[in-house]
């Protein structure tokens, strides 16, 4: 990070900076602008006064590549934003698109839209889960349909399981809610995991934001529904639905007791035909084990309903609940507790991604480490000190 970045994120006057390091307002100047460069006892007193956040890289390398934009790709972001306000769905693609590359300068671009987009409080984010087969794909078809007829705008993250060989979406929800997909209110966009755990996409609550910004006032967020690591999604909706099928036996059906606390909704659904007797039995069921689990909400208990989504049957007791549940959350300001929470959450779980992707991209490439790992692999060097050694050229690397 640049000294004058730093100075102006933190709102420190050159003058006191220069008094805390110990150099007159004249030679700090001199520094800041390339004049002159820091001595090696100056450059130790600024990396430490400032946390690591100015190293002595951000002086003598000012010729490094630049990951700043040309005027013609700023122009191409703004309009692309005024289009997205305008509810032009290519540019709505185009953009989450962008927020989901891994390509450099679509890093750029996306870091410079996110930046100018508002955060909207009026909309309701709504995770789903449950187990493959439970009729996600159904029910959020049958309720968006139900929404879009009451006046809302819908939009739907459909997150996939990704395909080892291209990386891309192996399902794809479009296919399996048609009606959904085709409406001018509506907008469905499946997108591959990428093998990132929780069940969502790496870069799904950026995603989010850019539906927001597009009008979508309610946002589904539809899990893989995979198990134990389903939980990422609860940290970046307001509310958290889970679907259950109607069973005897072990009625958790491999979803994990955790998933369960996290609801704030549970639905039996498919409760219809032969299965509607035993849905009633299993809501009875997951009534009375309420009693045993904590709220993890304080201002409002989780619900049971059944539903069956090809007979519309149990939305409008759902939907009641749902604009029941953000009112008393809203009147007691834990619904935007709830989101500055997340938005915290989202900065380390950004930072844990690019780390990935320093690992990925530019640490397994260098011939150093490619040696290490053959000689692990070889037998003639430990797991242990090989993995000590990499991490240790990391922060060698950015020092």
């Amino acid at each position: 990070m640049k000294l004058k970045s730093y100075l102006k994120l933190f709102k420190i006057s050159n003058i006191d900076f220069s008094k805390k390091i110990g150099i007159s307002n004249v030679s700090l100047s001199r520094y800041i602008t390339g004049e002159r460069l820091p001595e090696k006892s100056i450059l130790n007193k600024i990396f430490k006064l400032t946390e690591g956040l100015v190293d002595a890289n951000d002086f003598f390398l000012s010729n490094s590549p630049s990951h700043d934009l040309s005027e013609i790709h700023k122009e191409e972001i703004k309009k692309m934003i005024f289009n997205i306000r305008e509810g032009k769905l290519k540019d709505l693609a185009k953009a989450i698109t962008l927020v989901e590359s891994s390509l450099k300068l679509h890093n750029a671009q996306a870091d410079l839209l996110l930046s100018k987009l508002k955060h909207n409080k009026k909309s309701l984010r709504i995770g789903i889960t449950g187990v493959p087969g439970v009729g996600k794909s159904t029910f959020i078809e049958t309720f968006g349909m139900s929404l879009i007829d009451l006046g809302y705008k819908v939009a739907v993250l459909a997150i996939d399981p990704s395909s080892k060989r291209t990386g891309g979406s192996i399902l794809g929800d479009k296919t399996r809610m048609m009606k959904l997909s085709v409406n001018k209110n509506a907008f469905i966009r499946p997108s591959p995991s990428q093998g990132n755990l929780g069940g969502v996409a790496k870069r799904t609550s950026e995603s989010i934001r850019c539906l927001e910004e597009a009008g979508f006032n309610i946002i589904f967020v539809e899990t893989m529904g995979v198990g134990q690591a389903e939980t990422t999604v609860y940290d970046m909706v307001d509310i958290f639905l889970v679907l259950l099928l109607p069973s005897g036996g072990d009625e958790l059906q491999g979803i994990k007791k955790g998933i369960i606390e996290m609801a704030d909704v549970i639905i039996i659904n498919k409760a219809d035909g032969n299965l509607k007797n035993t849905a009633e039995i299993t809501m009875s069921e997951y009534k009375n084990a309420q009693n045993m689990i904590s709220n993890i909400r304080v201002d409002i208990s989780p619900e049971v309903f059944l539903c069956s989504s090809t007979e519309s049957t149990g939305i409008k007791k759902i939907w009641n609940f749902i604009k029941k549940f953000e009112k008393v959350r809203r009147d007691s300001g834990s619904f935007y507790k709830t989101r500055v929470q997340q938005q915290t959450k989202a900065i380390w779980r950004n930072i844990s991604l690019q780390s990935q992707d320093h690992i990925e991209y530019k640490l397994k490439s260098k011939d150093s480490i490619k040696k290490i790992i053959k000689d692990v692999e070889k037998n003639n060097f430990d797991v242990n000190n090989a993995s000590r050694i990499i991490f240790d050229s990391i922060f060698k690397s950015n020092s």
